[in-house]
């Protein structure tokens, strides 16, 4: 397993955020994005998630909601990757991927586009 400090992993995390297109960006609403080493013990084993209302499904109600939050899990990450180059490509995807599910696109979708 590669070992990338959590300060140069949160720079991976930022830059593959930069690299969301513009129109995108601007329509991400009400969420937070975290960082956490690994999942919770027993719990499945995860790059990323996400947690919230996809904005395909907020209504009237959702008005003073707390933040949608996408986690991005970093020794998961780490762990099936070879390099640093292979670490760039998983957070770049798993970013992406948890950004499409606050867009509404479910997992099936995602595994067609290459984001699986």
């Amino acid at each position: 397993m590669i070992d990338i400090p959590i300060e140069q992993f949160e720079d991976l995390v930022a830059e593959a955020l930069d690299e969301i297109p513009d129109a995108l960006a601007r329509l991400v609403d009400n969420v937070v994005i975290v960082i956490e080493d690994d999942v919770a013990p027993g719990s499945e084993s995860l790059l990323g998630l996400y947690e919230g209302v996809p904005l395909t499904e907020r209504d009237t109600t959702y008005a003073g909601a707390m933040p949608d939050r996408i986690t991005i899990y970093r020794l998961p990450i780490l762990a099936i990757c070879d390099d640093q180059d292979d670490v760039l490509d998983e957070v770049h995807i798993t970013v992406v991927h948890e950004i499409a599910h606050h867009f509404g696109i479910d997992d099936d979708r995602l595994h067609d586009l290459g984001y699986g």
